[in-house]
């Protein structure tokens, strides 16, 4: 389907950003609005690595959500680069969301965050919308102190609560955020759901079946490569299988046998979640081969980061 020039004069499309600290809740609220996975979750801080566009459409307006990493003080070479994503992404959104976990009172994380989204509105009168993430885990008074927290933190054009497990005033963020996009005419065609190249997709799925279950260390460790997706000759029309074969990195020896497990073990498991995801994505069978190296210290190495793709 391609984009028909047949949309209302009132017609509103841009961008919204997503910020917050580490596990405050963006990757799932992305997901919640677009309607289908587009960003992995997990419980795990500092889960996202890079933008992720996930992209709603209807007869009012187009957003493109931009997930993004959770904003930090960093203590790598990693964490400034994606530090630094989250910033270049500010200044080119039309609205930004600040999401702050309402099981959580605002903290000094947030207050950084504050600051940079001062920083970042100097210069342009971006729209903030403080977004109250989980408010499904607490109860109405709990919910009640942590807006007035909000409100006392800065000034917002809007402070919204809402549960993205739920459903609970999805509908309102969706609204909140699409009155306030540019009159323009849709960006994407309507049948598209993300910009995600499909080998970075497919990486990200292995990546979170491989957090599942792992120490607090470990997760900062973990980086995933795609190193080809080939189409299985000889096989019938009706029945295609590809070959995907990736790159599991880590930082030391320890780790990959914490990865791989006793007898291959937890490989196994990894590799079965990553490959019941990666079919329903492609929509097609997979045969998955998993292979886990060690990259000492990439996290704080330039060359390093740069063949992993930050």
């Amino acid at each position: 389907m391609t984009i028909t020039p047949d949309f209302p004069e009132d017609y509103r499309a841009g961008f919204v950003c997503f910020v917050g600290r580490p596990n405050a809740g963006k990757s799932t609220l992305t997901n919640a609005l677009v309607g289908q996975k587009v960003a992995i979750t997990s419980n795990k801080p500092q889960t996202t690595r890079h933008t992720v566009r996930g992209i709603l459409s209807d007869a009012k307006r187009q957003l493109v959500v931009v997930d993004t990493p959770g904003l930090h003080k960093p203590r790598t070479l990693l964490g400034e680069r994606l530090n630094d994503v989250v910033r270049e992404t500010l200044l080119d959104v039309d609205v930004i969301g600040f999401c702050m976990p309402a099981d959580q009172k605002p903290g000094p994380g947030d207050k950084f965050i504050a600051a940079e989204l001062d920083e970042v509105r100097r210069g342009r009168r971006t729209p903030v919308i403080a977004i109250a993430t989980k408010a499904d885990l607490v109860s109405r008074d709990q919910l009640a102190e942590h807006l007035i927290a909000i409100d006392q933190m800065g000034d917002f054009d809007e402070i919204v609560p809402c549960s993205a497990v739920n459903g609970e005033q999805l509908d309102l963020v969706r609204e909140l955020i699409g009155d306030r996009m540019p009159l323009s005419p849709p960006l994407y065609p309507d049948d598209v759901l993300t910009d995600e190249p499909t080998d970075v997709m497919v990486a990200e799925l292995v990546r979170e079946a491989a957090l599942e279950g792992v120490r607090d260390e470990l997760p900062h460790s973990l980086a995933v490569v795609v190193e080809e997706m080939l189409p299985r000759e000889d096989r019938p029309v009706d029945k295609p299988l590809m070959d995907v074969r990736v790159n599991v990195f880590v930082e030391r020896p320890s780790q990959k046998a914490i990865i791989i497990g006793r007898g291959g073990s937890r490989l196994r498991e990894v590799g079965t979640t990553a490959r019941e995801q990666i079919e329903q994505l492609l929509g097609q069978r997979v045969h998955l081969d998993l292979h886990v190296k060690v990259a000492k210290d990439w996290q704080r190495d330039p060359k390093q980061l740069q063949r992993l793709g930050f």
